[in-house]
Formats: structure tokens, sequence, C-alpha cells
């Protein structure tokens, strides 16, 4: 269905600009993301939205088209609107030209399968959803299975994470658990946990990884619990040759990752 909307107080654009708010979004199961870039990019690895808000005017595409034509054969509804009316719903004084709503998927750890790749990137208590789209960027590009939120985390289908992912988060497995939950299903099959650490910790290059392996980071500024880090597998440290005493936790996860996936593959 296509639709025309003139007013800035018709129910669908209070509905959208809702979206913009955590406890809203999990009230719907439907997520904003802003973007032609990241659209296509969903649209791509399958995911096409249920809403596409589309400012009136803009200049003609072909992705754009593709898109419009995509929702709308998937039942979808496709809104035009102005160009304020979009930044209302954004909240972004110069927003790009299309948004659209996607509903979000099951992150359960269920629905995880950890044969299906030999790295897997799991977080504790991450709360920048600028770091925590980094580390989705990361695990799409080492092929890792997917990233696991643990505890409080920042939710991955904020505005901020799913810009920042770069539209990993479509491409990439996402599951959310507590602790006390993800610790039972890890062991109740293969996967070694490895996590940075200074806790008897062995250097990071030469370490004895092992497939499916889980790199662990924890929170900005704590790090990881300390009974978290006892129930690693394995901990590695990394030197830290300047004053810092520490490294970002996605770019230290990063790091991991691919020391972890030469040494597999190697």
């Amino acid at each position: 269905m296509r639709k025309h909307i003139t007013g800035f107080s018709n129910p669908t654009v209070k509905y959208l600009r809702s979206l913009r708010d955590k406890k809203h979004r999990k009230r719907a199961g439907q997520f904003l993301v802003e973007g032609l870039r990241l659209l296509e990019d969903a649209r791509t690895s399958g995911r096409v939205p249920q809403t596409l808000v589309m400012a009136e005017h803009r200049a003609p595409h072909d992705l754009l088209a593709r898109l419009e034509n995509d929702v709308l054969a998937a039942g979808g509804e496709v809104i035009v609107t102005a160009p304020d009316i979009l930044a209302k719903i954004t909240g972004k004084d110069n927003p790009q030209s299309v948004a659209g709503v996607f509903d979000e998927w099951d992150t359960a750890l269920t629905a995880l399968d950890r044969s299906a790749a030999p790295i897997w990137l799991a977080a504790q208590a991450l709360r920048d959803p600028g770091n925590l789209g980094t580390m989705l960027r990361t695990a799409d590009a080492v092929g890792a299975g997917g990233l696991i939120l643990i505890d409080d985390c920042a939710d991955p289908f904020s505005a901020e994470a799913v810009r920042a992912s770069m539209g990993a988060v479509f491409t990439v497995a996402v599951a959310q658990a507590r602790w006390e939950e993800f610790l039972p299903w890890l062991r109740a099959g293969d996967g070694q946990l490895v996590a940075a650490s200074l806790r008897d910790a062995v250097p990071y290059r030469g370490a004895p990884y092992a497939a499916p392996c889980f790199i662990l980071v924890g929170n900005e500024l704590q790090g990881l619990p300390a009974d978290y880090e006892t129930a690693c597998d394995l901990r590695v440290t990394m030197p830290m040759r300047g004053r810092a005493d520490s490294l970002n936790a996605a770019v230290a996860g990063a790091v991991l990752a691919y020391v972890v996936l030469a040494s597999l593959e190697g």
C-alpha cells in the first residue's frame, strides 16, 4: 500500500518517531533505519522493511525504486512525506531521503548454531552503541558466527548501533542473554571461551586457541567481573607499549578476533 502524509500530528508520524526510544521499540518489536545504503544492505541480505518512508521531490534512484517495489511486493507500506516531517521522524536536522521500519528478529541463544563458524564474539555489559556497532562490523569482517550480548548491553537495534554497524546488523547473527543463561548454553556443547585479562594470562600471540572460539570482552569502564574471567577456558594478555593501560573494548575484540582467525587458519 502507498500513501501520502502531510501532517506532523498524523498518528503514523507519531508512531515512527516513538521508535527512536528503546522502550517503544521493545513494545512494538520494531526499529527504524535511516539511509539508502543501510536499507540496501538489508535488502541484499534478505530483509525488507515493513514500512518505507520517502521524502517527496527526492532525486530518482534505481536502488530506491527497487527497494520500493520489493516492499510493495512483500505487502508492506510505502509512505511519501515532506522532508521536514521525515526530519521529525528521524530526529535529524538533515535526514537522508529515506527510512525504513523493520521487525526485530529472534535474539535467543537457541537460535544460534555454534558449528556455523570457528569464531564468535561476545560482549558483557557493553554500553556504548558505537562499540556494539563496531563489534558487529568486526564479526562480519572475520566471518564470525555472530555476536552474543551478555547481561545489560546497549540495544543492537538502536539507530546509533545500526548506523555504527554499517549494515552488519543485517548480516551477523545477534543473541542476547544473561550470564547465567549463556554459560550453561556454552558448556552444553563445544566451545572455548577466551578473554583478554591479566589474571593467569598467557601472551595473546601463540596461545592455544580452539574452534569454536568465543572471544569475550567486558564493559568499557570496568572490564569483566572476576568470576566471569575465572570461568573462561583461556585468558590472554595484550602488551601495552605506551602509557595506556587498556584498549577500547571493541578494538580489543577486533585485535583478538584477527589473531584467533590467523591461528585457526594457520
